[in-house]
C-alpha cells in the first residue's frame, strides 16, 4: 500500500497488472443524508482510476442490486458503511460519480482474492446512470464466465 504524503487520509491500492487502482481521500462533507445532517458519520470518499477493460470486468459486480464494483484496499470498512467513489475509466474524458454503500468485504488472506470492499451502488439517478455507463463500456462482456475478483 502507498500513502500520498500530501493527503491525511488517503489510502492507494493497486490490482496488479490490470491498471486500477483507488485512492481514499477522507470523508466528503455536505453527503450523508440525515446521518451527516445529526452530526454522525459521513462517507468516505474515494478516487478510482480503471485503465483496461478487463479490469472494470473483474471489478464490477453486476449480481449486485442495482449494480457495485469491488475497490482493493487495506484500508478497514465495515458493511453498511456510506462512501462516494469517482470513478475513471480507461480513456473516458468524463469521471462517473457513485454513490453507494459497502456491500461485501474480502478480508486479507482469502486464498485467491484480493483483499478489498465492494460497493452497491446508491438507488438514485446517479447510481443508476453508473450502473448504465459501467454495463455499456463492458457490453459484450457481461455474459462472460471469466472469473471476477468477488465470484
Amino acid at each position: 500500500m502507498k500513502t500520498d504524503p500530501g493527503r491525511s487520509d488517503q489510502d492507494t491500492a493497486t490490482l496488479p497488472g490490470l491498471g486500477a487502482d483507488a485512492a481514499f481521500a477522507g470523508t466528503l462533507p455536505g453527503i450523508g443524508g440525515t446521518e451527516a445532517a445529526r452530526g454522525g458519520p459521513r462517507p468516505s470518499v474515494m478516487s478510482l482510476s480503471i485503465k483496461e477493460k478487463a479490469a472494470l470486468y473483474a471489478s464490477y459486480m453486476r449480481f449486485i442490486d442495482g449494480g457495485g464494483l469491488f475497490v482493493p484496499t487495506t484500508r478497514p470498512a465495515q458493511l453498511g458503511d456510506e462512501i462516494y467513489a469517482i470513478l475513471s475509466v480507461m480513456d473516458e474524458p468524463s469521471k462517473i460519480p457513485i454513490p453507494g454503500r459497502i456491500c461485501w468485504i474480502t478480508p486479507a488472506g482469502v486464498p485467491g482474492r484480493q483483499q478489498g470492499i465492494g460497493i452497491q451502488f446508491a438507488k438514485n439517478e446517479a447510481g443508476e446512470q453508473a450502473r448504465a455507463r459501467i454495463e455499456t463500456l463492458l457490453s459484450g462482456a457481461l455474459q462472460s464466465t471469466r472469473p471476477t475478483h468477488t465470484i
